[in-house]
Order: structure tokens, then C-alpha cells, then sequence
């Protein structure tokens, strides 16, 4: 009997024992399915009209408040994250470096040198390239993303703006100068095709489903739509005073167009390519969409500011100070593939549902004579 008795305790020790650690566990593996991405924030710290050691302000968006600020390069513009959110890639305008970031402990790990005045950035969709526009060399970097190296540098003129296909068949490039967008065929390297779009190109974003190449033409006030199939511009939006970028919500559904002259942001509905909204700015320049859509960033370079949208109102709810003269932005992807809008349960909650499980299982056989 007293045999029986023992064995009993020892088994309600060990449930004991065993519920703790899981429900450790069950708390880290919480935190960390459902945890937010981060937004990174250029900022080129101009003083007596000539640019500072530039950092980057690192904002936790589930706070909106800023958790470390980076020292890079000179005179940081452009700004990219690769798909698994682990690297962020600085483009340094005046120091023509590309800073790398490692997201994890918040450190640069390195300094690549590349063409003159780096200004835009992106990273192919698997995360082994990334292609940097150098305006002032009129060159386009390929740099290894393994080794950080530059193994290949395609010509073009003063190029601005850059985006990557969604398969990573294509890189498209704003031609500031010449009013024109290069397409770039990531398998050679090589230019393909060139299409004429509006007055001084300067941003240029795919659409999710790779579509549509969206342009956006600072000196006419709009924005050129081109049809990925045919590499023709099949429609022009007007849009507010010098726009510069643009972001698209995952869904594609819709695009947000910073007009840095006109202080605001224009909203296209894709579908119809028409303004459907516009939201107040302060001088805005960088524009970013968190993963799951619900928020947008911009980047106030007047106020050093950044401007928290809500998608379902179109409304500024929040308002993060950052460094001074900010300039682009990108948010780390933490939480899978942004453009797979399909619902899904929160991870956090398929945690819950399985440690439950694992805990009954546990009691029933703590308690088994």
C-alpha cells in the first residue's frame, strides 16, 4: 500500500515537474511565433547642410517606439530587409557603401563598398542577391549576399530607384535622368528591355502578384502603371507634388504614394487605378506596409518623425520620433511570406491548443494505476 502511495507521488511530481517546463516553453514559443516585425528608418543627420554619421533607428511596431539606433555609413537613403527578416541592407549615399545589419543582435556586420551615391536597394525573394543603384556611377551593384562581395555590375543611367520580380526573374530600375525604367534579367545580368514612363522616375515597386510595375515620376506628379507581360505603360495616376515612393498593402489591393512636396500621402485603389484617399505628411519620403497590412510607416523628413497609417481608416494614429533627416524605410518580415494573405490562426493560439493536449495526455498518464 504505502509502495502504491509512493509511486503515486512520485508520479504527480513528475506531471508536476513536466507542467512547469512546458508551460516555460509554451511562454518562449508564444513570444516568438506572434512576435511583430521590426521597422528600420534611414536617417542621414544633416548638419550646417552637409550629412552626419548616418544611423538607423530601429522602431518595434507592436510598441511604435524605438528600441536602438544604428550607426552606419554617410548620408544612409535607401533601405531593404530580406525575406526571412534576419539582414538589413543600407544604401550610404555619400560614403558609397552598403551597410549589412544583422537583425538578430542589432550590429553591422559588414561594410561593402559599391558605385557612386548608392541611393536605391532591394533583395531578390530567396535572399542570395541584392541589387544596389548607384546614381553617380551609373551602375547597378549585384552583391552576394553570402559573402558580401559585388560579383557583377550592370550599366545604366543614373539609376534611382530598384525592385526585384516576386519570382526573382526580374529587377526593374528608374532611370532619373532619361525618363525611363530598365528591366534587368537576373539570370544574365543583363538589360532587357527599357520603358519610357513619366518625368524623373524615382520610386518603383512590383506588385505582389508580379503584375504590375509601379513608377513613380517626381517631376510629372504621377505615377506610371506597366504591365509586366508586355513591358508597355497601360495606365498614368496623378497623384500630389513630387512623389518619390511607393508601398503596395500585401493584398495588392492597394498602393501608398509619399508626395513629398504637397505633404501627404495619395492612396490608389489598384483595381482602378484612382486616388482614394490622401493622408496628411511632413515632407514624407519612405514608405513601408507591415506584414499582415493593417499599419504603413512613413518617413517625415521635415519633423524627423514617422507616421503610423491605419489601412482600414486611412488615418495617422501614431507619430515616432526618429533621427534627423529621415529618409527610407523597411519593415523586417518575421512572420512568413507578407504577400500569402490567406487567414490563418495566430501561431501563439496552435501553441495553446497543442500544449493543452500534451498536458492532458500527461495527467491521464500520471494518474494511470
Amino acid at each position: 500500500m504505502k509502495e502504491m502511495k509512493r509511486d503515486e507521488t512520485q508520479r504527480r511530481y513528475a506531471f508536476i515537474k513536466v507542467l512547469g517546463i512546458t508551460v516555460l516553453a509554451l511562454l518562449m514559443l508564444v513570444n516568438m511565433a506572434d512576435a511583430a516585425p521590426f521597422a528600420y528608418v534611414t536617417n542621414e543627420n544633416v548638419i550646417n547642410f552637409k550629412p552626419g554619421e548616418g544611423t538607423v533607428s530601429v522602431i518595434d511596431i507592436a510598441a511604435n517606439t524605438v528600441v536602438a539606433t544604428l550607426p552606419v555609413g554617410t548620408g544612409p537613403e535607401g533601405i531593404a530587409v530580406n525575406p526571412d527578416g534576419t539582414k538589413v541592407y543600407v544604401a550610404n549615399n555619400f560614403g558609397n557603401t552598403v551597410s549589412v545589419i544583422d537583425a538578430t543582435t542589432k550590429t553591422v556586420t559588414a561594410t561593402v563598398n559599391v558605385g557612386a551615391s548608392p541611393w536605391g536597394v532591394a533583395v531578390t525573394p530567396d535572399g542570395t542577391k541584392v541589387y544596389v543603384a548607384n546614381r553617380n556611377s551609373n551602375t547597378v551593384s549585384i552583391i552576394d549576399a553570402t559573402t558580401n562581395k559585388v560579383t557583377s555590375t550592370v550599366n545604366v543611367d543614373c539609376p534611382y530607384g530598384v525592385a526585384v520580380s516576386p519570382d526573382g526573374t526580374k529587377v526593374y530600375v528608374t532611370n532619373i535622368n532619361i525618363n525611363t525604367t530598365s528591366v534587368i534579367d537576373t539570370a544574365t545580368n543583363t538589360i532587357t528591355n527599357t520603358i519610357k514612363v513619366g518625368k524623373d522616375p524615382c520610386g518603383v515597386t512590383v506588385t505582389p502578384d508580379g503584375k504590375k510595375v509601379y513608377v513613380v515620376n517626381w517631376g510629372s506628379n504621377n505615377v506610371s502603371v506597366i504591365d509586366t507581360a508586355t513591358n508597355t505603360v497601360t495606365a498614368t495616376v496623378n497623384v500630389g507634388d513630387n512623389p518619390n515612393l511607393i508601398a503596395f498593402t500585401p493584398d495588392g489591393t492597394r498602393g501608398y504614394v509619399t508626395n513629398h512636396v504637397s505633404f501627404n500621402v495619395s492612396v490608389i485603389d489598384i483595381a482602378t487605378n484612382t486616388v482614394i484617399a490622401t493622408v496628411e505628411g511632413n515632407l514624407p519620403t519612405g514608405v513601408a506596409v507591415t506584414p499582415d497590412g493593417t499599419k504603413v510607416y512613413v518617413v517625415n523628413e521635415l519633423k524627423g518623425t514617422v507616421s503610423v497609417i491605419d489601412t482600414a481608416t486611412n488615418t495617422i494614429t501614431n507619430t515616432i520620433k526618429v533621427g534627423e533627416n529621415p529618409c527610407g524605410v523597411a519593415i523586417g518580415n518575421f512572420m512568413g511570406n507578407a504577400q500569402d494573405t490567406t487567414p490563418k490562426t495566430p501561431a501563439g493560439f496552435n501553441i495553446l491548443i497543442l500544449a493543452a493536449m500534451s498536458i492532458l495526455y500527461i495527467w491521464k498518464k500520471s494518474t494511470r494505476k
